[in-house]
């Protein structure tokens, strides 16, 4: 059974010293769980809430689960915050590319406000608050790979799982440091090209966030359910961020036309992969 949704994450997981107390201690007892909680499994509980009865656009509590993995020997944590995830998803809803008619359908205006009201409230006793998950249906963002280099690509055929029977993947991983300082590079090669233009705003965007995490975290892009739709052999010949510093380079080096050359390459390919989402 395909994953569900199409879409792509990109994960920050920070060392456990970085949580306070009682959660450092929630996520130390929770790593040493036999069995924990995949991406599938936060799907299908996210998308648990939308057959619910009445019908839910955000979960009712925070989730307690996380991501875990260990980078040189220290244990490091992606907490879901599902709810907090829903809520901001919410107030993206003109970037869905849904028809009105097809979005009341799925979640009615009273839901879509009561929602609104309760982040908003969450929101006031919160104002720190920020998730440790980003998602992007039927797409990569192009920003997001500013953040990786090639080196860093992971690529894995299908049946090559733990199972030996699992789907394909595509993923990134970099340190912190690096995710940080390669934003820096790409913005500060943008703004003395373009001063002006959409992609200045998106990593400044990306870089603000980054900051909010300790700086020894690893950041992770997951192609996630896009493997679903992109196709294996299309995936493996995948080289997006490759591109993109690519282009970045080209803007360093005042070549406006290869750089507009690989932009247009990049997001004309990755359009005709969200514009699937429209097919019958």
């Amino acid at each position: 059974m395909p994953k569900v949704p199409y879409a792509a994450y990109l994960r920050v997981y920070e060392p456990l010293a970085a949580f306070p107390e009682p959660e450092r201690s929630h996520w130390a007892e929770y790593a040493r769980r036999g069995r924990l909680p995949t991406a599938q499994d936060e799907a299908e509980r996210a998308l648990a809430g939308l057959g619910a009865v009445p019908l839910r656009a955000a979960p009712a509590r925070e989730s307690g689960d996380a991501f875990v993995t260990t980078v040189d020997g220290v244990l490091c944590v992606c907490p879901w915050r599902t709810r907090l995830r829903a809520w901001e998803a919410l107030n993206e809803v003109d970037s869905w590319l849904l028809p009105e008619a097809v979005l009341d359908a799925a979640l009615p205006p009273e839901v879509r406000r009561r929602a609104a009201e309760d982040y908003a409230g969450w929101r006031e006793r919160n104002p720190d608050a920020r998730p440790w998950i980003r998602s992007a249906l039927w797409h990569v963002p192009v920003r997001w790979f500013a953040l990786f280099t090639d080196e860093e690509r992971a690529f894995r055929s299908s049946g090559g799982g733990a199972g030996g029977d699992g789907p394909p993947g595509l993923t990134y991983r970099t340190p912190m440091v690096q995710a940080r300082r390669r934003v820096a590079r790409g913005l500060r090669a943008v703004r003395e090209a373009m001063p002006q233009g959409p992609l200045i705003e998106a990593l400044t965007d990306v870089g603000r966030w980054l900051e909010e995490f300790h700086p020894r975290s690893l950041v992770e892009l997951d192609y996630g359910g896009l493997v679903h739709t992109i196709g294996e052999d299309q995936l493996a010949a995948d080289r997006s961020a490759a591109e993109v510093a690519e282009g970045l380079a080209a803007l360093a080096a005042d070549d406006l036309d290869r750089a507009s050359r690989v932009y247009e390459e990049l997001t004309d390919r990755w359009m005709a992969i969200r514009e699937r989402q429209f097919a019958n």
